[in-house]
């Protein structure tokens, strides 16, 4: 069995667990990493209770910021938000989440649900723009379209190298 639980991003001055927008987390929350200009990312094992809102912490920080949900270890749905760009969703290992979307709505498939790889990584050069970053769409669509390996965390973990965020 692998890895249920979300990673939580943003930029704060405070611990993200402090925040009124992950108010209902904030109690299950463990600090993953910090990295330079105030970045944060936080773990909250499991799949139960309301963690929060990904466009409330984008308001209340100033700054963009993505939520990370890992299924087993399989597939990776990532939403992010930003201030003035808006946003987003899309995922990680896309054939993988497509199993696990088989059978929830007749006649609906991935692409119905999350964004394709070429328009996720167009939005997410606008995110990392507003987070200060100068990013490649190619890097960026390159790692959603990627194949997980033995753990998709990996790939989110690679995708916030690709933004700027967390450096690998």
């Amino acid at each position: 069995m692998g890895y249920w639980g979300y990673f939580v991003v943003g930029r704060g001055e405070r611990p993200l667990a402090e925040l009124d927008a992950l108010a209902g987390a904030a109690g299950g929350m463990t600090l993953r990493t910090s990295a330079p200009d105030g970045w944060q990312v936080w773990e909250y094992p499991g799949g139960e209770g309301d963690i929060g809102n990904m466009n409330d912490l984008a308001r209340e920080t100033g700054a963009p910021a993505l939520f990370g949900y890992v299924m087993d270890s399989d597939c990776v749905v990532v939403e992010a938000a930003s201030p003035e760009s808006g946003a987003w969703t899309t995922c990680l290992a896309r054939d993988a989440m497509a199993g696990y979307l088989d059978g929830q709505q007749e006649g609906l498939t991935v692409d119905d649900y999350f964004l394709e790889p070429a328009d996720a990584a167009e939005r997410a050069v606008f995110w990392a723009e507003e987070a200060g970053h100068t990013v490649s769409a190619e890097e960026v669509a390159e790692v959603l379209q990627s194949t997980p390996g033995p753990m998709a965390e990996n790939l989110f973990f690679r995708l916030l190298d690709r933004l700027g965020v967390v450096p690998q």
